[in-house]
């Protein structure tokens, strides 16, 4: 990585869960980190778009324009963008191998890093048990996540009066959840296992929203969070290491620059 005053350049930039379309997008933030980075590689890992919220209540502003907006963008100036859909966008599932304005949509892809190591990037929905057997509980956990968004939002705006930092209502719900817990650990280890029997060195994945770098048997288990709330990118280095970045909330993005997560994959 190399930084100045106004750009950090990586070799690849994984995110995902950014939901447009949903009120709760911190669109703004995600416009931000793409103003300043430059990177050879970008990719898309699912749930870009909230396509469940198009029949419901549906949101759009300037700054999801200026998402699409700075997205082709990098497409023209060279840069390679693999779009994977989502349980969220899986509509654009039946577009899967076209390219659309530099823009290439995969049902997964294979990343080669820096230093050979290769990759499997997928959005991970397939292997969420609920989402693929038991549609009608996804759609109701979404509106239950939702609603707590919302009470999330009202909750912070009076934590942010009282001097106090961003606190997420549905992280602490999930993590008091022993079922929501064993269903993370569960997904974890078919991601790898999937990796495993496909020969590769790791996993890049999406889905649950919540970024996490760490190691299962042989394979390196990578999930590069979400834009809803963490605000997460998982980034590769020029060297191949990888590292998760979280860009800031409770600050203004202008006046202070991303933070390193305490955990990085090294070359």
């Amino acid at each position: 990585m190399h930084c100045d005053r106004i750009k950090c350049y990586y070799r690849s930039v994984f995110v995902s869960d950014i939901h447009l379309g949903l009120r709760a997008c911190r669109a703004d933030l995600l416009a931000d980190f793409l103003r300043r980075v430059e990177c050879e590689h970008l990719y898309l890992v699912g749930d870009i778009l909230d396509g469940w919220r198009v029949n419901k209540s549906w949101y759009w502003d300037q700054h999801h324009d200026e998402i699409v907006r700075l997205v082709l963008t990098l497409a023209r100036n060279g840069v390679a963008i693999t779009y994977i859909p989502g349980n969220h966008d899986e509509k654009l599932r039946g577009w899967l191998g076209l390219e659309i304005s530099g823009v290439k949509l995969a049902h997964r892809a294979e990343h080669q890093t820096a230093d050979g190591r290769r990759m499997l990037v997928i959005h991970g929905d397939e292997f969420d048990g609920v989402v693929r057997y038991a549609r009608y509980l996804a759609l109701l956990g979404d509106c239950a996540y939702n609603e707590a968004l919302r009470l999330n939002r009202w909750f912070n705006v009076i934590r942010r009066m009282l001097g106090y930092p961003y606190w997420s209502l549905s992280k602490w719900l999930k993590q008091q959840v022993k079922g929501a817990v064993n269903a993370i650990s569960r997904f974890e280890n078919a991601l790898a296992l999937e990796a495993k029997r496909g020969g590769f060195d790791g996993v890049i994945c999406g889905h649950i929203h919540s970024a996490e770098i760490r190691q299962i048997g042989d394979i390196v288990y990578m999930n590069d969070g979400d834009w809803v709330e963490s605000c997460t990118a998982l980034v590769e280095h020029f060297d191949g290491r990888f590292e998760l970045l979280e860009w800031m909330q409770d600050a203004d993005p202008h006046l202070r620059p991303a933070t390193s997560a305490p955990v990085s994959v090294p070359a």
